[in-house]
């Protein structure tokens, strides 16, 4: 057996210039806990997870710190963590690192990727796109639910 086989072949993908409340809504909506993000030729270029999404201003979640502990930080790690709590865009807050598998990719593989990464989702790729059953993009990708 194959990813092709056994993936999921209607995935709701988010754009990398998404609003970050849309892409949420969009997560809600579809109950979905990690979309691939892709760009305007369907490439994978990142996925949104749950764990991005934490800590979040529009959420209530931003972490607040002790002024002492601030200082110690320094400026460089808290812009940073402001730009990412504060982000506005789906890019800003994805992770960019994506595990993905091609659609001959055995299940072995998978399995193995699967738990070396500790993920629960891989995007199922052809070249760089998401791969699609119809001349309309319909993401593809394996998930362990």
């Amino acid at each position: 057996m194959n990813a092709s086989d056994v993936m999921t072949r209607k995935v709701v993908s988010v754009r990398l210039d998404a609003p970050v409340g849309d892409a949420i809504r969009l997560m809600l909506d579809h109950r979905i806990s990690g979309p691939p993000v892709v760009d305007g030729d369907s490439k994978v270029i990142g996925i949104l997870t749950e764990g991005d999404l934490l800590r979040r201003a529009e959420t209530g979640t931003e972490r607040h710190r002790p002024r002492w502990l601030e200082l110690l930080l320094g400026p460089g790690r808290l812009a940073g963590e402001y730009v990412r709590t504060h982000g506005r865009k789906v890019g800003e807050i994805m992770t960019e690192d994506v595990v993905s598998v091609a659609e001959d990719a055995p299940l072995a593989e998978i399995v193995r990727l699967m738990e070396g990464h500790r993920v629960k989702r891989l995007p199922v790729l052809r070249g760089d796109a998401l791969l699609a059953s119809s001349p309309a993009p319909i993401s593809c990708e394996l998930s362990l639910s």
